[in-house]
């Protein structure tokens, strides 16, 4: 079992930042993959950026270059920077976290946090 909180999310206007952090607690030595979804309104669920435990990294086409995934293995911390934001970054952000397949296709998802950017 693995608990995930978020938090960072606000309102911000295009071209600001904002960081978002995902504290994991419980089993987390069966995560391999930490990630940062969002889901905009009328819009699906997408992935935004993930990071393995090796620290290989993943972006979507639409935030590279201005998002930044990183982890703090001494807090159990994963961090999206988020710079240059646009009005179409606004959505609500998740964190989710899926287990070594040793584990089982496990995934974990946290309450959410809602990000808004004003033009």
């Amino acid at each position: 079992q693995v608990q995930l909180v978020e938090s960072g999310g606000g309102l911000v206007q295009a071209g600001g930042s904002l960081r978002l952090s995902c504290v994991a607690s419980g089993t987390i030595y069966r995560i391999n993959t930490t990630g940062w979804y969002r889901q905009a309104p009328g819009k699906q669920r997408e992935l935004v950026a993930a990071i393995t435990r090796g620290g290989n990294t993943n972006y979507a086409d639409s935030v590279k270059g201005r998002f930044t995934i990183s982890r703090d293995n001494a807090k159990n911390t994963v961090y999206l920077q988020m710079n240059s934001l646009k009005p179409e970054d606004t959505a609500a952000y998740y964190c989710n976290a899926a287990f070594f397949p040793a584990y089982g296709t496990r995934e974990y998802w946290g309450q959410g946090t809602q990000d808004t950017v004003s033009s």
